[in-house]
């Protein structure tokens, strides 16, 4: 006899899967074989960049990945790739000089994904029921990869006044005894913030005092809008400062412009014995699963090295499409009700916020986009943002598509009553 519907799966998966309303209208027009604008591209392959293709495919055909080494931490020329890639960031000769002089490839352990660098920081870290604090809003990832470790996230607010900020009163009122770690998103997605040098100090204290850890998320680190290389966790507190363990994540995904490599790292920092403690036992659970394939692991200095040449395409681009974006908007302003618009700042990252006229519904104004203009957008919802007016917008979507799109965008939105 077979046992009732559900019983042989866990609580952990039980989620929601009916589609909402807006999957459901982008998958009934894609499938009328009708046109659609895609402001919510993620995906650099697919956006029209230039890869040096001959580059990228030789260096997967290294001969040695025909011996298997199995590393848990992932093959020491793999590891140094890493922390040449953070020695060569310009902007953190100082003062982040002396921490990074320290930095070893034995801090860094190899996972496939950003994802698996979590799960493995949330085994390591959380045992069943833990909290750890992640920022709102952010990406809707983090739930599924919570839930598949029984951890329970807690919200702190990102707050926007003229830029984001952490709300630290807020972060701090939502600690518990069972709080086991800060996540934060440098910069964050989709808002744009970075952790400023105060912020990141804070954290730091936070942490250090309560025996907590600091994951940073730091995947868009090298697309700051203005150019100025952003300080990384992988640096450490402010001299003087008592420094909290951090586990500091990227990978080939953004910072190449390669998500199909699935390859990524952590690297943990720290006080002294937390950090060879954290160290040992992410050995083990990396060891349990060796999933780190040999061919992207001996093709990782020679990716990295190529990151230059894409990243500076997918610069350009954010940085057009954003000026596109700011031009339309401001010529829907037209002094009588309409300066409620606003493009919301940002500082780094592929996306932008887009605040709506009082009285519009980012929901609504979705749908009636994809489904009289074709333009698909993303309410703001899907990030957690807060209230009903906010839209998310890709700025990788190729120009010409993103002009069309931004325009069809401001137009309804300045139509709709």
């Amino acid at each position: 006899m077979l046992p009732k519907a559900g019983f042989l799966f866990a609580d952990r998966t039980n989620w929601d899967l009916r589609p909402n309303r807006l999957s459901v209208a982008l998958a009934e027009r894609r499938a009328a074989g009708l046109p659609v604008i895609d402001l919510t591209a993620s995906n650099p392959t697919e956006c029209g960049f230039v890869y040096d293709q001959g580059a990228i495919l030789a260096a997967l055909g290294n001969p040695a990945s025909m011996v298997y080494v199995p590393e848990p931490r992932g093959l020491l020329t793999a590891r140094e790739a890493v922390c040449a890639y953070y020695a060569a960031r310009g902007g953190l000769a100082s003062p982040d000089k002396v921490s990074l002089e320290k930095m070893s490839p034995d801090d860094v352990v190899l996972t496939t994904s950003t994802s698996e660098a979590y799960s493995f920081a949330f085994r390591l870290l959380c045992n069943a029921g833990d909290e750890v604090l992640v920022p709102q809003p952010s990406y809707p990832l983090f739930d599924f990869l919570a839930q598949l470790h029984d951890v329970r996230l807690v919200r702190y607010p990102l707050i926007y006044d003229h830029g984001w900020q952490i709300d630290f009163h807020a972060l701090r009122e939502r600690l518990t005894e069972r709080t086991r770690a800060v996540i934060v998103v440098h910069p964050n997605n989709p808002t744009g913030h970075f952790c400023k040098a105060r912020e990141m100090a804070e954290l730091h204290e936070i942490c250090a005092g309560r025996g907590m850890a600091i994951i940073a998320d730091e995947v868009f680190l090298d697309y700051a809008l203005d150019g100025e290389a952003r300080r990384s966790f992988v640096a450490g507190g402010a001299a003087g400062q008592d420094t909290a363990l951090t586990f500091t994540m990227s990978g080939l995904s953004k910072i190449c412009g390669l998500p199909q490599m699935k390859a990524a790292w952590m690297v943990t920092s720290g006080p002294k014995l937390a950090k060879r403690e954290a160290l040992a036992r992410l050995e083990v659970i990396a060891d349990t699963f060796l999933s780190m394939n040999a061919p992207v692991q001996h093709a990782m200095a020679e990716l990295l090295r190529l990151r230059g040449a894409l990243q500076e395409q997918l610069s350009e681009r954010v940085c057009a499409n954003l000026a596109e974006l700011d031009r339309r908007i401001g010529a829907c302003h037209d002094g009588a009700g309409q300066g409620s618009w606003a493009r919301l700042e940002t500082e780094g990252g592929w996306y932008a916020v887009v605040r709506l006229p009082a009285g519009r519904d980012s929901g609504g104004l979705a749908l009636a986009l994809l489904s009289g203009r074709g333009v698909y957008v993303h309410p703001g919802h899907f990030y957690e943002l807060p209230g009903t007016r906010d839209v998310v917008v890709s700025l990788i979507t190729p120009a010409v598509d993103f002009s069309d799109g931004a325009s069809a965008l401001v137009e309804l939105a300045a139509d709709a009553g």
